[in-house]
């Protein structure tokens, strides 16, 4: 456990190639949480725990246009099977990591979790606003705990960059 705590750490020094290994690991990590707080948010969905927001926010923006009236239940099945197949890609893209760690797959993912985290305390300052809808916003809980999932897979990919590039220096210099 000391050593997981040690790799996910974003400041600890990285001497050995185990440690490097390690460190470029808890970007993977990092993605499998994502798949985690995925599946549990595709569990909402199939239980109708978010269905009812989908459907409410489809009916509030078709209030204009009468051909969108029956679009709420496709939205659904749509951000249903779109949330399946994206935690299907994080858990190949993290096994990829686990198996081969690189740099590529943390710094993608670390831009990714700080637009999420940026795009997210958006949406929390805009609540409420004028011309905002209320139906579409998620559960309060839900939006909390998915901000403190993205500061955690922020920092684990910190990590993960880190120990990717000290791989990278570690194993070039074993090769000369």
């Amino acid at each position: 456990m000391t050593d997981w705590i040690k790799a996910s750490n974003p400041t600890a020094s990285i001497t050995t190639e185990a440690e490097a290994i390690g460190a470029a690991r808890a970007s993977a990590l990092a993605i499998f949480l994502g798949v985690i707080w995925g599946g549990i948010g595709v569990a909402l969905l199939m239980t109708g725990g978010g269905s009812a927001e989908i459907e409410a926010a489809v009916a509030q923006a078709s209030a204009d246009t009468p051909e969108m009236a029956g679009m709420g239940g496709a939205m659904v099945q749509i951000a249903l099977w779109t949330a399946v197949g994206f935690c299907a890609l994080q858990l190949v893209i993290g096994l990829v990591q686990w198996a081969k760690p690189n740099i590529v797959i943390p710094i993608i993912f670390a831009i990714l979790v700080a637009f999420g985290l940026a795009s997210g305390a958006l949406g929390m300052m805009m609540a409420g606003q004028e011309g905002m809808p209320d139906s579409a916003a998620a559960p309060t809980w839900q939006t909390y705990v998915g901000l403190v999932i993205l500061v955690i897979q922020l920092v684990l990919h910190i990590a993960g960059i880190r120990g990717a590039r000290a791989l990278d220096k570690i194993r070039m210099a074993a090769a000369q």
